[in-house]
C-alpha cells in the first residue's frame, strides 16, 4: 500500500481523493474516512458499516477508471467543511464497454484532534432526487 498524507487543509480534501481512488487500493480511500464516516447510497440509505461502504467504493475502483473532479466549493466553518464537486469515471471498462458514471457531490468533513481533515458524509449524489427506501 503506498503512503498518502491526510489532509492538513480543508482544500486539500479532494485532491486527496482523487489521489486515493486512483491508486485502486480501497484501504487508501478508506484511511481519508472518520470511523463515524456514513455514505449515502444511491437509493439515499445512509449506509454506517464501513464494509458495506468500502465494498461500495471497490466496486467503483474495479472499473480501472481514473476520478475525475472539479470543485465546486469549500465552504469552512470552525472544523467543519462542506464539499460540493461535480465528478466522473470515464472511459472503456474491463470488458471493452464504455462506462460513464457522474454525479454531484455534497459531502462534509471534519478536522480531527490529530488536524486533520477527513469525511464524515460521503453523499456523492448529494444534488440527485432520490426515491424513498
Amino acid at each position: 500500500m503506498n503512503s498518502f498524507p491526510l489532509p492538513t487543509e480543508p482544500e486539500h480534501i479532494v485532491p486527496s481523493l482523487v489521489e486515493r481512488f486512483n491508486s485502486w487500493d480501497v484501504s487508501n480511500q478508506m484511511a481519508l474516512y472518520a470511523p463515524e464516516a456514513v455514505f449515502i447510497a444511491n437509493d439515499g440509505r445512509t449506509i454506517t458499516d464501513r464494509t458495506e461502504f468500502a465494498a461500495i467504493i471497490q466496486r467503483d475502483m474495479s472499473l480501472g477508471l481514473p476520478l475525475a473532479t472539479n470543485v465546486r466549493h469549500v465552504f469552512v466553518a470552525g472544523d467543519t467543511a462542506q464539499i460540493v464537486l461535480d465528478w466522473s469515471i470515464d472511459g472503456k471498462g474491463p470488458s471493452g464497454e464504455h462506462i460513464h458514471i457522474e454525479g454531484t457531490a455534497c459531502d462534509i468533513a471534519r478536522r480531527g484532534v490529530d488536524g486533520f481533515w477527513r469525511y464524515i458524509i460521503d453523499n456523492n449524489q448529494g444534488t440527485a432526487v432520490r426515491q424513498s427506501v
